[in-house]
């Protein structure tokens, strides 16, 4: 892609010293996108995402020329774990190069997506990924259904 300012130019793995700005990009999204979330969820999962998500998964941010973080995911066991993207660069192809990136470069085959995020829903349905089941409750055993998707 071009150098120019806000482009992606790489794929990286992530410091430690930058969960702090991950956890700003994941907030900033998730009040975006996950509007069907309380505001007591999203403060119950802050301090998981930070000091053990981060940790559990393989994590890879993107990132334009000046060295800013533009969107982040992670991968474990094959799985995208989490893929957030910061609001003000969605649809500009952060998701899709970071989504390749797993694809390609992690092994990811398969993502659980929100069934209330229909735009997540859309984004994977898109990337090549099929609904393969469904679950009632989300990870946290909150009546928030999941979608499971595969690769097709």
């Amino acid at each position: 892609m071009p150098a120019k300012s806000g482009y992606v130019v790489s794929v990286e793995h992530v410091e430690k010293a930058d969960h702090p700005k991950l956890l700003d990009i994941w907030e900033a999204s998730v009040r975006a996108t996950h509007d069907f979330l309380q505001e007591e969820d999203l403060q119950e999962l802050k301090p998981l995402i930070l000091e053990q998500y981060f940790d559990a998964v393989d994590l890879r941010c993107a990132k334009n020329c000046e060295g800013d973080i533009l969107g982040f995911c992670g991968v474990h066991d094959g799985a995208i774990e989490m893929l957030f993207i910061a609001p003000d660069k969605r649809r500009q192809g952060v998701g899709s190069l970071l989504t390749i990136h797993a694809i390609k470069e992690q092994g990811a085959t398969r993502v659980d997506v929100n069934e209330q995020n229909e735009q997540a829903k859309g984004f994977y349905l898109h990337s090549g990924f099929a609904v393969i089941g469904r679950s009632a409750l989300d990870g946290q055993g909150k009546p928030y259904p999941l979608l499971h998707m595969a690769l097709r």
